[in-house]
């Protein structure tokens, strides 16, 4: 299915009018426990457990688990005598590749992007992320960047397949509300976006694609100020 066919199957099925410029389905890291004072209320900070349909496709599978660990191995020996047997040209793209991984790693845990969200619990981020799983038990969200600002759509509670089927929209952040940020703009191939909000604070999302289409229209939408998220 083109690009433009599955936002069509997306805005049909969710009933979303404005235009949708892009979708990936994503998700976060684990949530901290709140400081006492927060929980005012008991919130979900897990997802549901794997349903019982999952359950009995991970047993089935275990069995396979060495067999494909097994392969990996192979893939990571034969990778190793490839490079061995490597141009000039071609060890030095693979060492310009290892460095830029490094500086990457480097960057995040320098402005603090290996957490989930920035640590003010009080702020938009930590608001909304104090409610990510009251939305929805499912351990995924279906985020979409639309002309009007973001949706989130998941089904209400976990399941094991089938998710577009049963999905529906669970949280919306209109444009003044907050911005979808490449925090490397661009500079990095990674799976990380940030969810800026209008106060400063961010929460980290994992995209299933490197380099998703959400990324291309966070490069295509740079902050009106033009600052970095982190800023």
């Amino acid at each position: 299915m083109t690009r433009r066919g599955k936002q069509r199957l997306f805005t049909d099925r969710l009933g979303i009018q404005a235009e949708v410029e892009a979708a990936e389905w994503c998700w976060i890291d684990k949530i901290p426990q709140p400081p006492a004072d927060v929980l005012t209320a008991t919130p979900r900070l897990r997802p549901a457990r794997m349903r019982p349909l999952g359950m009995v496709g991970a047993v089935l599978g275990a069995p396979f688990i060495p067999v494909i660990a097994f392969f990996e191995l192979l893939a990571k020996m034969e990778a190793a005598v490839m490079r061995s047997l490597d141009t000039k040209e071609e060890k030095e793209r693979w060492q310009a590749k290892k460095d830029d991984e490094k500086r990457r790693d480097a960057t995040i845990a320098q402005q603090g992007l290996d957490k989930v969200f920035d640590g003010n619990w009080g702020a938009d981020a930590g608001q909304f992320l104090l409610r990510w799983y009251s939305h929805s038990t499912h351990h995924q969200r279906l985020l979409l960047a639309t002309e009007d600002g973001i949706v989130l759509a998941a089904p209400p509670q976990r399941v094991s397949v089938g998710r577009e089927k049963h999905m529906q929209i669970v949280a919306r952040l209109s444009a003044t509300e907050a911005t979808l940020v490449d925090p490397f703009s661009g500079e990095f191939e990674t799976r990380m976006l940030l969810i800026r909000f209008r106060d400063g604070s961010w929460l980290r999302v994992e995209t299933e694609e490197l380099r998703s289409e959400l990324h291309m229209y966070a490069l295509r939408h740079p902050l009106a100020d033009g600052s970095r998220p982190d800023s």
